[in-house]
């Protein structure tokens, strides 16, 4: 008995496998997502704006209110737990939008390139308050290269007996870098604690005196 030849199979219309739709997928949900970061911040719905950046001492993640810079943390730190403290403090419209954070990231490549010795970005305090804001808004009145101890930061704040107090304010600063709590050390030349490791402030010091020597 003659058999009649099969035809040959048809071209699969079968859906694509995840693994062939992934990149796709990945595509189409980034740039959703960018649409929705543009479209929050058009309408004044961006409680706090946030990317992460790489640098010598680690990935940073810096996060941005309408009103300024609020927060730059160490990977060390948890960046998930910072989100979640910004959501909780601040507002829970937290999105990672990279354009307002751009002049930030910008400003701290410079730096890290020993082209930059103050930062001129708006600030938000939001994140301190009573004493330690206090010490914090006094920080970047110590110079690029330089450093004082934590009791002359008490008396440049008008409070020489608080020295304790002032190494609290350096330790919970929510914008280290940028207000250089790193330019702050004991009294004995030691470095103090820090919220990016000793191995960070000592970076961040050594570059500094590299750059004022420049």
């Amino acid at each position: 008995m003659n058999r009649t030849p099969e035809p040959p199979p048809a071209p699969s219309s079968a859906p694509a496998t995840v693994e062939e739709m992934l990149p796709l997928e990945d595509g189409r949900l980034a740039g959703l997502h960018a649409r929705l970061a543009a479209r929050a911040e058009q309408e004044g719905l961006l409680e706090v704006a946030y990317r992460t950046v790489d640098s010598p001492v680690g990935p940073l993640l810096l996060a941005a209110t309408p009103q300024g810079l609020v927060r730059i943390a160490y990977e060390r730190e948890g960046f998930d737990t910072v989100l979640e403290t910004l959501a909780a403090r601040i507002g829970p419209r937290v999105l990672a939008a990279p354009r307002p954070l751009d002049a930030a990231a910008a400003e701290l490549e410079e730096y890290f390139a020993g082209n930059r010795r103050a930062f001129d970005l708006p600030l938000d305090h939001a994140l301190s308050s009573g004493f330690r804001a206090v010490v914090q808004r006094a920080l970047p009145r110590i110079d690029y290269g330089r450093t004082r101890t934590y009791q002359e930061v008490a008396e440049l704040v008008g409070n020489p007996r608080a020295v304790r107090a002032v190494g609290t304010a350096c330790a919970t600063n929510p914008l280290p870098l940028v207000v250089p709590c790193h330019r702050v050390l004991r009294s004995d030349g030691s470095l103090g604690g820090y919220l990016g490791g000793a191995e960070a402030k000592t970076l961040l010091l050594a570059l500094e005196r590299e750059g004022s020597a420049a």
